[in-house]
């Protein structure tokens, strides 16, 4: 895919797998729900405690995968190598975790028309979460 094809396909699409090294050496892969940030990279939230935060702690290096299609012939997918780069600060956690709900709660709504209940569920996670950004 060029450059564009491979934004708008990552646009697009709703899920990432993403692929971090477990304690015992083996890929550990766990789905995640993205956005693309202001500089295009692809960003997400998670648990703080989850396996591939502590994966990432000891390693920062992922590899990502989204794919798409149903049929063999419509099957297409994106295999992205990044540095993930792990956002402990609560006020970013809880705007990348808006950035998410935004995204998939609203089909791509502006984080300003999050409802006053699904913005008040985001804050009270973010202290317990960390964010993720992946540098392609």
């Amino acid at each position: 895919m060029s450059p564009a094809e491979l934004a708008a396909f990552l646009a697009s699409e709703s899920t990432m797998t993403v692929a971090t090294i477990g304690p015992n050496g083996r890929p550990h892969l766990m789905p995640v729900h993205y956005y693309i940030d202001p500089a295009g990279r692809p960003a997400t939230w998670t648990y703080a405690k989850s396996q591939k935060t502590r994966n990432l702690e000891r390693d920062l290096r992922a590899t990502l995968q989204v794919e798409a299609g149903h049929q063999y012939e419509e099957l297409r997918g994106a295999m992205l190598e990044a540095n993930v780069e792990i956002v402990r600060e609560a006020g970013e956690v809880a705007e990348m975790g808006l950035h998410v709900v935004a995204r998939y709660g609203g089909q791509d709504s502006a984080i300003a028309d999050i409802p006053a209940k699904a913005r008040a569920r985001v804050l009270v996670q973010a202290p317990k979460r960390v964010g993720l950004r992946f540098t392609v």
